[in-house]
């Protein structure tokens, strides 16, 4: 059997298109590996990107030949998005960009499987950003989330009917602004991309 936490955890990996959702996220566990910089130009993006998916499908592999059969798919990029001076982030400036690009993980990955992948990945080609990755539990509570339909450079619009939403039902924006990346840009047309914005919130 072959599981997919993206329909095991369906109010967080496949929301309604049409509408704005609200969600209690639980601990989850990540591969992850932060870094700054233009997403669209920055090598040390593209290696990061290059580095996570390695490991990740690398675990995989490692839990179905140790169980015997086990698989799982590899879920989908994640992305936490910010500035140092959140008065002064931009779409126009993405230079200064900071960010935490994720690989969410299922229960058979742990931090043994993690560091087993990493020296597997390590001895076949080593990604520049290898050694940055870390495995990390990561708690995110309550959010409101929406799907994004369309190429990324139009996510400005929906961001900020996202977060006026919030605020119409009188809470406040907490933490960092959050996308999970449905499908594989370079494999899909931009206007067919699906992003999900999410938004912690008090």
């Amino acid at each position: 059997m072959k599981s997919d936490h993206r329909r095991l955890l369906p109010e967080l990996y496949r929301p309604s298109r049409s509408s704005f959702s609200s969600v209690d996220v639980p601990p989850l566990h990540f591969l992850i590996a932060d870094g700054s910089g233009d997403p669209n130009t920055s090598p040390e993006y593209a290696g990061t990107v290059e580095a996570l998916f390695s490991v990740a499908f690398a675990a995989k592999f490692i839990v179905k030949r140790r169980s015997g059969g086990t698989d799982f798919s590899v879920m989908p990029l994640e992305g936490l998005w910010w500035g140092d001076d959140m008065e002064r982030f931009s779409v126009e400036r993405k230079g200064e960009w900071r960010w935490r690009m994720m690989i969410m993980q299922p229960a058979p990955v742990d931090a043994g499987v993690i560091a087993e992948a990493v020296a597997s990945v390590r001895r076949k080609k080593e990604p520049s950003a290898l050694a940055r990755l870390r495995f990390e539990r990561f708690e995110e509570g309550r959010c409101v989330q929406m799907v994004h339909c369309g190429p990324y450079a139009d996510e400005a619009e929906n961001i900020a009917r996202l977060h006026g939403h919030i605020r119409s039902l009188g809470l406040r924006l907490r933490g960092k602004h959050h996308e999970i990346y449905l499908n594989d840009p370079r494999r899909t047309a931009p206007a067919r991309l699906r992003t999900i914005l999410r938004q912690p919130i008090d």
